[in-house]
């Protein structure tokens, strides 16, 4: 276990810790974006559009929303071996890794085999167009087939970053995303399997990053050493990880639930509309990420600050991630819009596909920045065990607020309905700031 003195995040300078972790999050972020992104590029380019359509569109949002469930879950773990290991309880950590593990392991071969039999009916709910519907099917079935070793691969790298290492989980990304472009030129380009290649190209990468971050579990990893001889469910440590990591994954699923109710309308509105969705949502996604590496640089730093009773430190780091992050978003949306018809021409040549995209950009890129306040903020809260308002919070902002938003939009234009991003955006880190401003004070002096 770690000596509290050679531990930088809760002895060292605070804005130079969360940035010397948060830029290989940042990285890595990325490069698992691309899994995707280099799927559409390659689809959109030697398939066409409508192949475009498959791997993004509905098929996006159902894979979206799996993913983001589970990742809420995981975070749990993240969060209770970030204060064990803050606090030097190297026992409680040892129990939390194995527990997460092995739910990583039963969760995703049971997910994935009901994602894999709900597949088509979810696309029937989404209305997915009789054109997109059987390539759809087909690419959500094979990547849901692989479901397990997604979820391993993240599930293991958020117990490496919640001990304070972002470098490897980097370093298995930038190899298995280079492998993903690999087989996605080779399957879609060379073979010529289109949407079927590309899930493909996708697993077998996944399933790559999945081994690795086992390996290092098992053998390169001191203080925190995976044992497959020791997998078990510690009831009262998965009950730990779950009153934090189920509020956070309903939270985080609101987001793809209101997506995948927006996704329907979207699909009313014809294969270029839906196809500039799919293109936009990609180049969407790499803010999303600044933002995402934020949080949970945030996370590891307040939780093990919080384990090892330091709000002196908690309170500094909040302020300049807010800060940073700030400045970020702000810089993002400004280069978003202004760059948009040049990066929607990456994804496709159809002029109108690209005059669509750039509408939408302008519609939701200038207001990145209003969303900092909640993602932060509810971070934060996360790490110190409060998580029932943020998640009330996004059910009735991102998620009610969103669907009710749809039905008043409905038979208008695609910008009118992407108006409810910007205002839920407000609502939303409005009401999470105030609580913010009242609970906190009573949770640092609760630690003093």
């Amino acid at each position: 276990m770690n000596s509290e003195g050679k531990n930088g995040i809760t002895t060292g300078v605070i804005w130079k810790q969360i940035l010397i972790f948060f830029f290989p999050i940042l990285i890595g972020a990325v490069f698992q974006t691309l899994y995707n992104t280099v799927d559409a590029v390659v689809v959109g380019r030697f398939s066409g559009k409508i192949a475009l359509a498959c791997v993004g569109g509905s098929s996006g949002q159902i894979v979206g929303f799996i993913f983001t469930f589970f990742m809420g879950l995981s975070s749990g773990a993240t969060v209770i071996i970030a204060q064990a290991y803050g606090a030097c309880d190297g026992k409680r950590a040892d129990e939390a890794l194995h527990t997460a593990y092995t739910f990583s392991l039963v969760g995703g071969i049971i997910l994935g085999a009901f994602s894999f039999l709900l597949a088509g009916p979810l696309l029937m709910l989404l209305q997915t167009p009789d054109n997109l519907f059987h390539q759809s099917l087909v690419y959500v079935r094979i990547l849901m087939a692989g479901l397990v070793f997604t979820l391993i691969y993240n599930m293991g790298s958020g117990i490496l970053r919640a001990i304070g290492d972002s470098k490897r989980p980097l370093y298995i990304l930038i190899a298995c995303c280079g492998l993903n472009i690999a087989l996605d030129l080779w399957f879609v380009a060379g073979l010529q399997k289109g949407v079927i290649g590309a899930g493909i190209a996708t697993v077998i990468s996944q399933a790559f990053s999945a081994i690795l971050v086992t390996w290092l579990l098992l053998k390169k990893t001191p203080g925190m050493r995976l044992s497959f001889r020791k997998l078990h469910i510690n009831r009262r440590i998965l009950s730990n990880i779950l009153s934090i990591g189920f509020p956070t994954a309903i939270s985080g699923s609101m987001f793809t639930v209101s997506n995948m109710i927006l996704q329907a309308s979207i699909n009313h509105m014809g294969s270029d509309t839906v196809a500039a969705w799919t293109a936009y949502s990609r180049i969407d996604a790499f803010w999303w990420l600044i933002d995402e590496a934020f949080c949970v640089a945030i996370t590891t730093f307040v939780g093990q600050n919080y384990g090892a009773g330091k709000p002196d430190r908690i309170k500094r780091g909040i302020l300049d991630v807010l800060g940073m992050e700030a400045v970020l978003a702000v810089a993002a949306g400004i280069l978003v819009v202004s760059a948009a018809p040049v990066l929607m021409s990456m994804f496709t040549t159809s002029q109108q596909v690209i005059d669509i995209g750039v509408r939408i950009s302008r519609v939701i890129a200038p207001f990145y920045w209003v969303f900092v306040c909640s993602e932060i903020l509810s971070s934060a809260l996360r790490a110190e065990n409060h998580v029932t308002f943020t998640t009330v919070s996004n059910i009735l902002c991102i998620c009610v607020f969103r669907i009710i938003w749809t039905y008043i939009a409905a038979g208008k234009d695609v910008s009118f309905l992407l108006l409810c991003y910007p205002i839920s955006y407000c609502i939303a880190s409005t009401l999470v700031t105030i609580y913010f401003v009242i609970r906190q004070p009573k949770i640092m002096k609760r630690m003093k």
